[in-house]
């Protein structure tokens, strides 16, 4: 058998590579939320210092959005994601020394990591798959998520068999650094997305903010989950090990919505109905696992995953869909990104102090249905055949 030309050789190991990135863009996110229990217990950190450790990482998820354009101007796209997952990679090692310094600051540099890589990203598949945004979207997203359900797994079982949280956070800085030897063979030219002007246009153009509602919105919905869903399920009655395996169950249930919306998305002139009916499953899940027997802990699990990983992807796929080209779309993926998740930091932090203040979780799923209220109104705008920087 002829081996296949370079010109389609490379697209299919850049979208393997982009596979692999996307594997590590979340797991530094899910595996805290099932060692809060025992990070608490171990450090001393209070109920406002746990909220603090879920919040930070999302807010220099957005910081680091605000850099997208500036590093693609300076490295490239290409450069840019290589140094997007080394710092991801650091940062997870970094945890691995205890204690809350190196665990804030290692969480806060490998968050700085996943949030350029989302910036960098869209562009990326807007320039090289030109002609399959929504199913190279799709698989990314899907992989995506397979990394979040691994992280959410893994930790208890890890800690347990490791000796302790910190080596088990640790470790995700084996992937990341695998990803970045990966990434090194496309980081050798010096390659730029097109366009990549200063976003300032986009700051006046109301879809460009309908856009950055909406992912900022669904986004604090995932990050929610993330963060919480552990403890809420351990505080309902299930051990911190099944606790842990519901929220991987959850992003394992994000996998094939993460590969399908985006998919099905693109085909349509119009994505407002998914978002409906995303967001309406994300809020009758979540009522399910406060309210509902523990019995079907499982499923709802895996119903409410299929609603924020469709949400998420469905997000990333609007990006691309309201942009003309890939610098417009590089542009646009940072003000709906460093806006969007700032916005979404405020979610994790807000659902564990109204926990607090209440000693119940209602008011807080009541936050979580305002959420998805929000993010609903936004896609009325955002979902509408459309582009940004047009009248």
């Amino acid at each position: 058998m002829n081996p296949l030309p370079s010109q389609t050789r490379r697209p299919i190991l850049l979208g393997l590579g982009i596979m692999l990135v996307a594997f590590n863009m979340r797991p530094a996110l899910t595996t805290v939320g099932p060692l809060l229990e025992r990070i608490r217990a171990e450090t001393g950190l209070t109920a406002a210092g746990v909220a603090f450790l879920t919040t930070l990482p999302v807010l220099c998820i957005g910081l680091a959005c605000t850099l997208g354009p500036l590093v693609i101007r300076r490295l490239g796209a290409d450069r840019g994601v290589l140094l997007s997952v080394a710092i991801v990679a650091l940062g997870s090692g970094l945890r691995g020394f205890g204690g809350t310094a190196p665990l804030f600051v290692g969480a806060c540099l490998a968050a700085f990591g996943i949030g350029l890589s989302g910036v960098l990203l869209p562009g990326l598949v807007k320039r090289d798959f030109p002609g399959q945004t929504g199913v190279v979207t799709g698989l990314y997203t899907m992989v995506l998520c397979l990394g979040a359900a691994a992280g959410a797994g893994l930790s208890v079982p890890l800690a347990d068999r490791l000796g302790g949280w910190p080596t088990a956070l640790a470790l995700w800085a084996v992937p990341a650094v695998l990803a970045t030897l990966a990434w090194l063979p496309f980081a050798k030219a010096r390659e730029t997305v097109a366009g990549a002007a200063r976003p300032r246009s986009l700051w006046r153009d109301p879809l460009a903010w309908q856009v950055t509602g909406f992912m900022g919105l669904q986004s604090s919905l995932a990050y929610i989950m993330f963060g919480w869903l552990p403890l809420v399920l351990h505080n309902r009655g299930l051990s911190a090990i099944d606790a842990g395996f519901v929220s991987s169950l959850m992003s394992i249930g994000q996998a094939p919505a993460a590969l399908l919306v985006p998919s099905f998305a693109a085909r349509v002139r119009d994505q407002r109905g998914f978002a409906a009916g995303l967001l309406g499953l994300c809020i009758l899940s979540l009522v399910a696992l406060v309210y509902g027997p523990l019995a079907w802990a499982l499923p709802i699990g895996m119903a409410l995953g299929a609603g924020l990983g469709g949400l998420f992807g469905l997000g990333l796929t609007i990006i691309v869909l309201r942009a003309r080209d890939p610098g417009a779309a590089g542009n646009l993926a940072a003000m709906s990104q460093s806006v969007g998740y700032t916005v979404a930091s405020l979610g994790p932090l807000s659902f564990g102090l109204v926990h607090d203040l209440t000693g119940t979780w209602t008011a807080s799923t009541v936050l979580f249905c305002a959420i998805a209220a929000g993010a609903f109104l936004c896609s009325l705008g955002a979902g509408r055949d459309r582009y940004v920087g047009k009248a």
